[in-house]
């Protein structure tokens, strides 16, 4: 396992789709576009756009298709879209996303409570999806959740986290994320975990999700990128939870990790200051606090 840092990290915004969906209040299309449009202003080149999901269980992402359609894109930024059957797929499709991603569980429990069915159903279900899109040329992001541990059966092997991986990279997901959803990891079973899958699997697959539960999600992104992985999902201002998992917080902040990986002299291509001032804004829009140390401190600094 490699302890050298890579020179360039890639940051997935997750704020205006995972983030969003576990929070309160449900915004309009205009807010949200606008929270993307101002995300892709930041320097970021990879932004959750929404969910084709029903609504009935999202409400907070109804609409993601007009979300999609209204936005003023930037050159070279990917905008996407969770697409969890043919009809997400064929909508986000129709909306011009230039990327889905799929869903599924290293926990069985979760995977019953989440979707309803087992992970190998959760899979099977993704197949034609994942056919339909590469048949269409468009690029397919898996997401792996309950990787450090699930909130119904506790713990998680890591040889199931590593078997729907590779089902999912088999089914043709370019790279996949593997998200600590309830936020209970530590950097010593990231490296664990890491250290154990990246002798399976190239790095440049994989991806990695992490909930801020006990404030150990830096700690564990840090960890990630001393193993080899440059690709890390956050969410501006902290946004988010998950609705399927009681007692979990936000994601990791985007404005933590770019700060951190500032200090590494890690290549982002994000602009702090311009990001810092959209989770501000965002914030005021949801009537909550943000939820970023780091732009905590730098309004802190200003006044």
């Amino acid at each position: 396992m490699s302890l050298s840092l890579p020179e360039t990290v890639r940051i997935v915004e997750v704020g205006p789709r995972d983030g969003l969906q576990n929070e309160t209040a449900a915004l309009d299309v205009a807010t949200r576009v606008a929270l993307i449009e101002r995300l892709a202003d930041s320097g970021l080149g990879t932004i959750e756009a929404g969910s084709f999901v029903s609504p009935r269980w999202i409400p907070q992402m109804a609409d993601s298709g007009q979300v999609l359609t209204k936005l003023q894109r930037r050159p070279g930024v990917r905008y996407t879209a969770l697409t969890p059957n043919r009809r997400g797929l064929e909508d986000a499709m129709a909306a011009g996303a230039d990327e889905v991603a799929v869903f599924a569980a290293a926990s069985e429990a979760f995977s019953q409570h989440n979707i309803n069915c087992s992970i190998a159903e959760s899979v099977e279900r993704f197949r034609e999806v994942c056919e339909l899109a590469s048949a269409a040329g468009l690029p397919v992001r898996g997401y792996v959740s309950c990787v450090l541990g699930c909130p119904y059966q506790g713990t998680v092997s890591e040889s199931a986290v590593y078997d729907v991986t590779r089902r999912l990279l088999d089914l043709g997901c370019y790279e996949v994320s593997l998200g600590d959803t309830i936020g209970v990891g530590t950097a010593g079973r990231v490296e664990s975990l890491l250290s154990d899958g990246l002798q399976q699997i190239p790095s440049e697959w994989l991806a990695v999700h992490f909930h801020d539960t006990y404030g150990q999600a830096l700690a564990n992104v840090l960890m990630a990128l001393q193993c080899g992985v440059r690709s890390i999902d956050s969410s501006v201002a902290g946004l988010g939870g998950c609705p399927y998992a009681p007692g979990a917080s936000g994601n990791v902040a985007t404005e933590d990790v770019v700060y951190l990986l500032d200090g590494l002299g890690l290549r982002h291509g994000v602009d702090l200051e311009q990001l810092r001032a959209t989770g501000d804004w965002i914030c005021g829009q949801l009537g909550r606090k943000n939820r970023s140390r780091v732009a905590n401190a730098l309004a802190a600094a200003q006044h």
